[in-house]
């Protein structure tokens, strides 16, 4: 395979997969967990080779490109690539794929229907991966559609609780979000005449109008915050959290809430200058308000799993944070805690989906004491996962956090006092974050062995958990690998903010 095939291989490999579990007969039930897992072995394997393939000292070029016709009359074409934005999340999506096909081998939430189980998760890591790939604005806006019905079907077919009626609030929000991120994508595309992002970002977008930019901005900030989510638009995920399955809240919490910052770095801060600019301060408040309101609310919650959800809403708050501050030490901190937040809260649902299959629920109150004297390295994870949430120096979620105050302190836009009023407020917000895990750790952990009969972490939980561990670990010693990776992209992108400052 010549390197211009990697990447539709990646995007081919789970499609095939999917195709595979769509056509298979019922006796494919005895194998499709299996199968799942050599599908997401051989993406991971090629996201690997991507990574060797990819010439890390020209990060900030588009790589690996492959574009070809499509439909020309509407000005779309199949256009994919990677650069040091895109290529940490690519990686990311294959890694959490790869660990929640493991993890799923046992773990089928209705035991006769893994093939339909496996057929939706692959079908869902196309979407993913496709998104983080897509260089046209209509290609990049169907990916985002593609992980809609799975995550729909996985919620409300596979979740526990009041699942469908999470998944149809889910469903509900994120659709709405897209058709008005969708509409803001054809302003741009009818006054520039293009949908290719990689021309738009280069300078092609900013002879727009000042108020054609505005209007498409807030239309595509508008649909992709629903999806990371942005106060007051995250009302959706903490039910969504709550009746999804363990993987599917990985995959939601660890990939799918990345598309819609990602989206904002890729496509509005580069493609809509002078309209961010102007948005920018808004955005910082919106955020800061996310960090606070995150923090207070996890505390108030009683069941687990809507703890990590809405502490998701604060940690997205610092990713937010970090982009509207438009500078290069902001936006490497949000790509950064994009990054972390992935691999922690990844690891948390995992530990907590442990929990609740040991003891049959996610509330605090139902939940038997002990953790740590009856199943010591399943209450260590939840320890080291709560920690690492918190922003423990040495651990990846720290330096996310960290830089996006930094960047606050000399953000690249003028309203350098509120910026650091901003700054402030999200210091209190960590502070305030440390009472809700240091409650659940207190509720859970401590108690005598006697209080809970549980069995501590079996083999395949240790194989599907350990590579989150060992890189939140490394990134928190080194986090020059991630950013040496995406600071020259990121310095393109701010270059093109830079020119609409007053």
């Amino acid at each position: 395979m010549t390197s211009a095939w990697l990447l539709p291989g990646l995007l081919a490999i789970p499609f095939l997969g999917a195709l595979v579990m769509l056509l298979a007969g019922q006796r494919a039930e005895r194998w499709a967990t299996w199968f799942g897992v050599i599908v997401q072995s051989l993406g991971l394997l090629l996201t690997l080779v991507v990574l060797s393939q990819f010439r890390h000292s020209q990060s900030a070029s588009m790589q690996l490109v492959v574009e070809a016709e499509w439909i020309p009359e509407l000005l779309v074409d199949f256009r994919i690539g990677v650069d040091g934005i895109s290529l940490p999340l690519v990686t990311l999506t294959s890694l959490l794929g790869w660990c929640s096909a493991v993890y799923t081998v046992r773990r089928v939430p209705t035991p006769g229907r893994g093939r339909a189980f496996v057929g939706l998760l692959l079908l869902l890591q196309v979407g993913m991966l496709g998104t983080f790939m897509a260089l046209d604005l209509i290609l990049f806006f169907l990916f985002f559609e593609v992980v809609l019905a799975p995550m729909w079907f996985l919620i409300a077919f596979w979740g526990g609780g009041e699942r469908r009626r999470a998944a149809n609030t889910f469903i509900l929000y994120t659709v709405l979000g897209s058709i008005v991120m969708l509409l803001g994508f054809l302003v741009v595309m009818v006054e520039t005449g293009s949908a290719d992002m990689v021309v738009l970002a280069s300078g092609l977008g900013a002879e727009m109008s000042g108020g054609a930019q505005l209007a498409a901005a807030l239309l595509i900030l508008g649909g992709l915050a629903v999806k990371t989510p942005m106060w007051p638009l995250h009302t959706w995920l903490p039910d969504a959290h709550t009746a999804a399955p363990t993987v599917g809240s990985v995959l939601l919490a660890g990939v799918l809430l990345k598309m819609g910052t990602y989206g904002m770095v890729r496509i509005v801060v580069p493609t809509l200058p002078d309209a961010m600019v102007s948005i920018a301060p808004y955005l910082a408040a919106f955020a800061v308000v996310g960090i606070l309101y995150g923090a207070l609310a996890s505390y108030g919650q009683d069941d687990l799993k809507r703890v990590i959800a809405f502490s998701s809403v604060g940690h997205m708050g610092f990713v937010l944070l970090g982009i509207s501050t438009l500078s290069v030490v902001g936006i490497n901190a949000a790509l950064f805690g994009n990054l972390a937040h992935g691999l922690i809260t990844g690891l948390l649902f995992f530990v907590v989906g442990g929990i609740k299959e040991r003891t049959g629920t996610t509330v605090l109150a139902g939940l038997p004491r002990g953790l740590y004297s009856a199943a010591p390295r399943l209450g260590f994870l939840l320890g080291f996962a709560a920690v690492a949430s918190l922003g423990m120096p040495g651990l990846a979620g720290f330096w996310g956090e960290f830089l996006a105050l930094v960047g606050a302190y000399h953000p690249l836009v003028p309203e350098l006092t509120f910026y650091r009023a901003m700054l402030v407020l999200a210091a209190v917000g960590m502070v305030l974050a440390a009472a809700y895990f240091l409650k659940v750790l207190r509720r859970v952990g401590q108690g005598s062995a006697s209080e809970a009969q549980l069995e501590d972490i079996e083999a395949d939980e240790w194989l599907a958990w350990t590579p989150l561990v060992v890189l939140i670990v490394v990134l928190g010693i080194a986090p020059f690998l991630v950013v040496e990776m995406t600071d020259p992209a990121v310095r393109v992108v701010v270059e093109s903010v830079a020119g609409a400052l007053p």
